[in-house]
């Protein structure tokens, strides 16, 4: 995340050679690198870009500013790098998941600036549209990055430094947005992208907080109806959160579909199950009788589009659909080539080329598996016996779980 040891005069030399295919003075930094060849395949002109789309209308943007968690954190995001920021030459920027620039913060003089480079309220501001940039490539990345100068794939962007550091809603991990901050190249400052990193961090534990605080509104509100239930019933949230339990031993979270509507559904983790609404939340009962045409006989992964991966799990009782995170994504592609299954040791390499890191891959697999109950095996790792799975992958092997460092992607990334 930091600029590593390359001198930023030797920048422009080391962007000229490898968007040339020569001989670099040094080699940029990886995440750099890797953003470059990214942008490349989408073909942008590294001189001037490519023609931009319309920024989003002002109806719209009001729609996404209204209903996106973010807003509510403007406040605090100000206030903590308002301390750092120079408000005369920086501009502060808040997009939402797509990279569209929902709220932007600057002096009269840095918002002209950056007016010039499109870089506007309701603009798209990803890889894809303007190349390697703060914005973009921490969307791809889902990290904090920041890109200096020259780093930026588009030469009339070379003015600047940018530092930004991705939102996620630690409700579901989905990610909600970037938070930036760009300014002026000859004002660099290493200590940016930790303090927008922070930043970020503390946004988000004030989002756990308010989420928490619902949840016992709900719980309040639920307890005493389920005490005067029979059988197996939770009070969960619109996210699954469990707010009580009777019958039950209590979980974290229920695994809800995309979709959720009233009636008969069935949750891979529970089974067969009737759901009934409640203030900010569902009524969840457990079918107490067993019902062997409602397990899951078919797994579509579908990978196809970047940042939008689900997993639908259908049976005779219907199907659930649900998106995926980055490591969920892998992990399961990764399972989806190897029928006969993985063990633990084998996924570790497979996700980050070390055997040994046999941890953190039973910790996800544990998490993957109370969602995909009845659909994951282990002993080795696998699709379950009877499970028909079908994987839908990008046309070009190149748009494959972009930002995935994962050797199993990368190998066939590279062909």
């Amino acid at each position: 995340m930091n600029r590593g040891t390359i001198d930023s005069r030797l920048l422009p030399a080391v962007r000229e050679a490898c968007l040339g295919d020569g001989e670099p003075p040094a080699p940029p930094r990886p995440v750099i690198g890797d953003s470059w060849r990214r942008v490349r395949l989408h073909g942008l002109d590294p001189e001037h870009g490519s023609a931009a789309p319309p920024p989003l209308p002002v109806e719209e943007v009001e729609h996404r500013r209204h209903t996106s968690q973010l807003g509510g954190l403007l406040p605090q995001l100000r206030e903590g790098l308002g301390a750092f920021v120079d408000v005369e030459r920086h501009l502060l920027a808040v997009t939402d998941g797509e990279g569209r620039v929902l709220w932007r913060e600057g002096s009269p003089g840095t918002l002209r600036s950056a007016d010039r480079l499109e870089f506007a309220v309701g603009a798209a501001w990803t890889e894809e549209r303007v190349g390697t940039n703060g914005i973009g490539t921490s969307l791809v990345e889902r990290r904090p990055v920041q890109v200096h100068s020259a780093e930026h794939f588009v030469r009339t962007h070379h003015a600047w430094t940018c530092a930004a550091a991705p939102l996620h809603d630690p409700r579901d991990g989905r990610l909600l947005g970037v938070v930036n901050v760009s300014g002026p190249a000859p004002a660099f400052n290493p200590a940016t992208l930790p303090l927008v990193t922070a930043v970020a961090k503390v946004a988000e534990g004030e989002l756990r907080a308010r989420h928490w605080e619902s949840v016992e509104r709900l719980r309040s509100v639920a307890a005493p109806m389920l005490s005067r239930l029979g059988g197996r019933a939770l009070a969960i949230d619109r996210e699954g959160w469990i707010a009580a339990v009777t019958g039950a031993a209590p979980v974290g979270r229920v695994a809800l579909p995309k979709s959720v509507r009233a009636g008969l559904v069935w949750l891979p983790s529970l089974g067969l199950c009737s759901l009934e609404p409640l203030p900010d939340g569902w009524l969840v009962r457990v079918a107490e009788t067993a019902q062997p045409d409602a397990q899951p006989n078919r797994v579509v992964l579908d990978l196809r589009h970047a940042r939008d991966w689900t997993v639908t799990v259908s049976g005779a009782a219907g199907q659930w659909s649900q998106e995926l995170s980055p490591r969920h994504a892998e992990l399961l592609y990764i399972l989806a080539l190897h029928p006969s299954g993985r063990t633990a040791a084998e996924l570790a390499a497979d996700l980050f080329g070390d055997p040994s890191r046999t941890v953190t891959v039973r910790a996800e697999m544990s998490r993957m598996r109370r969602t995909l109950g009845g659909v994951l095996g282990h002993r080795p790792y696998r699709f379950a016996d009877g499970i028909e799975v079908r994987l839908l992958s990008p046309a070009d092997p190149d748009d494959l779980l972009p930002g995935s460092t994962a050797p199993a992607v990368v190998g066939v990334r590279r062909g």
